[in-house]
């Protein structure tokens, strides 16, 4: 079984993998990172949407051994060290950008995603960033508004 190395919310993390182990299995699985969530398993609900290299990707089209030597970041590693919530995740909260809260880590990755390239964009700009996350509880009027709400603030993305 190869081992990969990668950086995981800043940590340089070595795990044993399969070749076929998709990323969204490692992080869930050995790393126990199960903030990222599977939703589809077909890449279209975005549930699973990390940050690699700082741009969002759904992690369940990624393998795992595409991420050797690169720097992921999961929902998880967006807060501060001592568990402070991301700016991004308590516009999250503030906006009531979640009811059931399984779309939000990776609605909120999506999200940081777009805010670590354009610090203030615009409503359409955010739509067409969150357009691959599916939420069926809020309608996304709060979603947008959550992200308008952060960057508003200045937040530039710390992943």
């Amino acid at each position: 079984m190869p081992q990969i190395e990668l950086s995981v919310n800043g940590r340089a993390t070595r795990v044993d993998t399969e070749p076929q182990t998709l990323l969204v299995e490692l992080l869930r699985g050995p790393l126990a990172l199960t903030g990222t969530h599977v939703g589809c398993d077909t890449s279209q609900c975005g549930a699973c949407t990390v940050l690699l290299d700082g741009r969002a990707v759904k992690s369940c089209t990624v393998l795992a051994v595409q991420a050797a030597g690169r720097a992921v970041t999961t929902v998880e590693g967006l807060a501060g060290a001592d568990g402070t919530p991301h700016p991004l995740q308590e516009a999250f909260v503030a906006c009531h950008g979640l009811q059931c809260g399984f779309c939000t880590p990776g609605m909120i990755m999506a999200a940081a995603g777009l805010l670590a390239e354009r610090a203030q964009p615009s409503d359409e700009e955010i739509v067409q960033a969150l357009e691959g996350n599916l939420c069926r509880c809020t309608g996304y009027v709060n979603i947008v508004a959550a992200v308008r709400q952060a960057a508003a603030a200045g937040l530039e993305a710390s992943a």
